[in-house]
């Protein structure tokens, strides 16, 4: 019986893989990754390791997850290192914890190996710091994949009006909607929103506009993107040039 490696391989920059993940890709006897992860990360894996493909796109699931579930099932009882690799955290809207839940319910020994969240990371290197003293104390991370019209939502949008920072993964789809939803709880139409679109890599791009425009008019977004509302994007202007005139990739 083999192990089950729940790894996060970061947002996109290669640099930016833990020590430990770094070190599970080299050992592996399969791979398992998603869409998102860097294809540079997959050449560091042993010539002789096997990689599988189980992504999905927006629309489009290549394998469901329930497959999903029982492939690493299949392969924990005849590889000694499994490891199931995804772009960001794996427990940041990853379905890494139901990945576990079923490997802990069907006594298959696994490890958690947390990983640096886009959530986290793009908006920092679009030089947008989701706290800053006086203006955002605190942020809330929010799937943007669930229509924001869908009754009986999971998310509770109300509470969305007092926090400071708002960040959406997944929203690219949704972003009108989301925009119309929070005017319609509260907050501004000016308040300022950006889209970081292929965060912390040499695609990276960022459109800046505010709710209301967005509401009415939405920018051409291309997925992945990470989308961020609060008053902590107007620091970019301050912030970015020289943090970008900096950055190598």
């Amino acid at each position: 019986m083999g192990k089950v490696y729940l790894v996060g391989a970061g947002p996109g920059d290669i640099e930016l893989l833990t020590l430990k993940a770094y070190r599970l890709v080299r050992s592996a006897d399969v791979i398992l990754y998603d869409r998102l992860v860097n294809p540079e990360v997959l050449l560091l894996a042993r010539p002789d390791c096997e990689l599988v493909y189980v992504g999905k796109e927006d629309g489009k699931h290549t394998i469901e997850q329930e497959k999903i579930n029982e492939i690493l099932i299949q392969y924990a009882h005849t590889r000694e290192i499994v490891v199931r690799l995804k772009g960001g955290d794996p427990f940041v809207f990853g379905r890494g914890g139901e990945e576990a839940l079923f490997l802990a319910q069907h006594g298959i020994d696994f490890e958690i190996v947390p990983g640096i969240s886009s959530a986290i990371a793009v908006p920092a290197y679009a030089g947008i710091p989701l706290t800053f003293r006086g203006i955002s104390s605190h942020f809330a991370v929010i799937t943007g994949h669930e229509d924001p019209k869908k009754k009986n939502s999971s998310i509770d949008w109300e509470s969305l009006k007092g926090i400071n920072t708002l960040i959406f993964l997944m929203a690219v789809s949704n972003r009108q909607e989301i925009a119309r939803r929070l005017i319609q709880i509260g907050r501004g139409k000016d308040e300022p929103t950006a889209f970081v679109e292929r965060g912390t890599t040499s695609e990276q791009r960022v459109v800046i506009t505010n709710l209301g425009e967005l509401s009415e008019n939405p920018p051409e977004i291309k997925p992945p993107a990470v989308m961020v509302v609060g008053k902590v994007v107007g620091l970019r202007d301050f912030i970015s040039l020289k943090h970008l005139a900096n950055m190598h990739y």
